[in-house]
């Protein structure tokens, strides 16, 4: 069986292809998974290779347009680059011609869906947001099957190719040891920890509440602080020139990969964004989180994630227009002020978790292909 798996240069959309990727390989037999032949279609990013580093898919660019909230003159760029990514995009397909195309959606796999299309091959779209964006919408239209990450969204997709599968998260995130994961980032019982994410592109409104409120947190935390690739000097240099007492329980670093394992193991508190992918796996390892959802996306994606799991009581949503340094500070402090509160939200985390859904997303594909 031949697979092609296609979805945008992130995190939130490699991980869950690679967590279906080795649900493949830990359920077939040895000559069933040496007959798999698999390959990835994304947009040119310097991630890409760094997470697949030790992970056997192949990988082909393609060129793509944006994904734009709203209208900018730039669109007219978008559009000659959506023509060039669907000829691209014509030539791999026919080339590599896959028993089902595997989609995560975004303006990145709109080519290679319809080309899928063209030539009549199954097409699987995986949904992680609590809603889809426009072009998913349209893109269903495609699929045989669509697989979704909130339970109460098969009442919004009222398809028979509709089916709740939750979001896959990798394998190592659950493996990782309190104790040892604490000991791998030198820390200390005397504090609570603190796993702040900003992403692995970095978000800026993150680090820069993170840098204003540093001492007081500094005072009552360890911080685990993941600031994104492209933000770390910046971050790094300044805090070094900042007069702050008790540095050595700050540990600040670009991008997690395999070790996030051990920052969420660790910490006792998450603070992030509402990514689905990074919320699957706060609730997978059952953690109380914070989550800062993004409010600039046209759908609202991220704060539909996030109105779902605080509703739950696993999470406290703060909304990014109305985020202000010492608002950040007094909502971690009153959370522990309060251990009954946390442990309230720990058992709602465990609740959410939907541990087989990289097995329900591998079976309906090879349902598809076999």
């Amino acid at each position: 069986m031949r697979i092609l798996f296609v979805g945008r240069p992130l995190k939130g959309h490699l991980y869950p292809i690679i967590a279906i990727y080795e649900e493949f390989k830990k359920t077939m037999d040895s000559s069933e998974f040496k007959s798999l032949e698999v390959k990835l279609i994304t947009a040119k990013s310097e991630f890409v290779k760094d997470a697949l580093d030790g992970i056997n898919i192949p990988y082909s660019f393609i060129v793509s347009a944006k994904d734009r909230d709203s209208f900018s003159p730039l669109i007219i760029l978008d559009f000659f680059k959506s023509i060039i990514g669907f000829i691209q995009s014509m030539f791999l397909v026919f080339n590599y011609m896959p028993d089902v195309i595997f989609s995560k959606g975004s303006i990145v796999s709109l080519p290679v869906i319809l080309v899928g299309w063209i030539f009549r091959i199954p097409i699987v779209i995986h949904e992680s947001d609590a809603v889809a964006s426009p072009i998913n919408k349209f893109m269903f239209k495609f699929a045989k099957k669509v697989a979704i990450s909130f339970p109460n969204n098969k009442n919004i997709y009222i398809s028979k190719k509709v089916f709740f599968a939750g979001n896959p998260t990798r394998s190592f995130i659950i493996r990782a040891d309190k104790e040892e994961a604490k000991k791998s980032f030198v820390l200390h019982d005397e504090k609570p920890v603190l796993f702040i994410m900003a992403g692995t592109e970095g978000a800026k409104l993150i680090n820069k509440l993170v840098i204003e409120i540093l001492p007081d947190l500094l005072n009552k935390y360890q911080i685990i602080h993941q600031c994104g690739v492209l933000n770390y000097d910046y971050v790094r240099s300044i805090v070094q020139k900042m007069n702050v007492s008790d540095l050595n329980d700050y540990h600040l670093f670009p991008y997690f990969k395999e070790r996030a394992a051990d920052a969420y193991n660790a910490c006792d508190l998450v603070i992030s964004r509402a990514g689905a992918n990074t919320v699957s796996e706060i609730m997978t390892i059952g953690k109380p989180s914070v989550l800062i959802p993004l409010s600039m996306e046209s759908s609202d994606k991220q704060q539909k994630n996030a109105y779902h799991y605080s509703q739950s009581g696993a999470a406290i949503l703060v909304s990014e227009k109305n985020l202000k340094p010492h608002l950040l500070l007094n909502v971690i402090n009153d959370l522990f002020k309060n251990h009954l509160k946390i442990i309230e939200m720990k058992r709602a985390a465990r609740k959410l978790a939907y541990n087989d859904a990289g097995k329900i997303i591998a079976e309906a594909i090879k349902e598809l292909g076999d």
